[in-house]
């Protein structure tokens, strides 16, 4: 039986018996088909996820729920406005905006799953390339396109109703001059999340930190209103995104090096080796293998320090690591230490030298002491 046919043979169903077996006829059909299309789009997305394109099965299993919603939203549709075309009643006189708004519905449905999706396979050559946006600002992408399918759904399915999207812009163009006015703290705040976004001074995971405020921790989160930061005692800080374009932000995380900066100071009585000490200190930081030897090195005696004559190290590290920096510093320290120590010399401390014009009297010894003229 062809499906021309099939339709002939219900529409000449009369009575209550014959809608009854016309509205299961309907919903029977329905349900096949879904089955079918299920089994399709199910089949056809195990057989692209063997491909390398990723972008082929992120549309086919984007499209699986919507297609299968779509499909009994018509079927159901269909039954209903049979219903109403033999009854009329009122009921299921609103079936077709219905319909229409639920076809809209399935196909913003689908738009946002394969952006969500579209999102995760970006997201992840991200991290296997390394090249291109941040992750932050991929999200913060498609975030925006989300939002945009929704708006411009909604606009649709009030004009599928019968609203006029004119008006409904209009009305919101006057309705936003007075949100703006009483929620500007709110959109300085998603703006100054935006510029955060286009000018990306960070992003998550990254350590920042404020010289003109106390903000120091890890990024976890970039929102549309609010960023949160870990500071380093483990206390969520939450950031209004406003604040960033008021204040200058430092970002640790990408430095390109760290710095070794000391100063070490050996005795007065050990001047004569000086020099021997600071060439060598500077032959073996040229030598060390976790210095850069291409970055600013400096070692050099520097001054006379009230106990001590100083010289100093400025150094940079190949690592960036926090941990590891600390390890090449104590490396560096050390042998710095056993240089001081080959020459004969030593690192100097704090002392103090009290000289004393007339002599001081042991115990044990006799010293003729000075009678006051007074004294009885």
């Amino acid at each position: 039986m062809s499906l021309e046919k099939f339709w002939e043979w219900l529409e000449s169903l009369d009575g209550s018996w014959g809608l009854s077996i016309q509205v299961f006829s309907i919903v029977l059909l329905t349900l096949l088909l879904d089955f079918v299309a299920r089994k399709v789009l199910d089949h056809l997305l195990d057989k692209l996820k063997l491909t390398e394109n990723p972008w082929d099965d992120t549309l086919v299993d984007a499209l699986r729920r919507p297609a299968s919603v779509l499909i009994w939203v018509i079927g159901i549709s269909l039954a209903a406005e049979l219903v109403y075309h033999d009854t009329h009643m009122a009921l299921f006189a609103v079936v077709t905006p219905i319909r229409n708004v639920a076809i809209i519905y399935c196909i913003a449905w689908f738009l946002i799953r394969f952006v969500k999706q579209a999102e995760a396979n970006i997201i992840i050559n991200q991290d296997v390339t390394h090249a291109g946006p941040n992750n932050t600002s991929i999200s913060a992408l498609a975030k925006l396109v989300r939002v945009s399918i929704i708006i411009s759904a909604s606009l649709v399915a009030l004009e599928t109703l019968g609203f006029s999207i004119s008006g409904v812009l209009a009305f919101g163009g006057v309705g936003g001059i007075a949100v703006g006015f009483a929620a500007k703290d709110l959109l300085a705040n998603f703006f100054g999340g935006l510029m955060v976004h286009l000018d990306r001074p960070f992003a998550v995971g990254d350590w920042i930190r404020s010289p003109d405020r106390q903000i120091e921790g890890t990024v976890e989160d970039i929102g549309w209103r609010l960023t949160r930061i870990r500071t380093f005692d483990k206390r969520p800080l939450y950031l209004p995104n406003s604040t960033f374009t008021t204040i200058a932000v430092e970002n640790p995380s990408r430095m390109s090096h760290r710095r070794i900066y000391e100063t070490i100071g050996i005795r007065y009585d050990d001047a004569g080796k000086m020099r021997a000490i600071v060439q060598d200190v500077k032959q073996m930081l040229l030598e060390h293998e976790e210095i850069d030897q291409a970055q600013t090195m400096i070692i050099n005696f520097d001054k006379f320090a009230a106990s001590s004559l100083d010289f100093f190290i400025y150094v940079f590290t190949r690592t960036t690591n926090w941990i590891h920096y600390h390890e090449v510093k104590q490396d560096v320290l050390l042998k710095v230490l056993d240089i001081v120590a080959a020459h004969g010399a030593e690192v100097a401390f704090p002392t103090s030298t009290l000289h004393i014009p007339e002599g001081v009297r042991l115990f044990g010894e006799e010293q003729d002491v000075p009678t006051p003229a007074n004294a009885q």
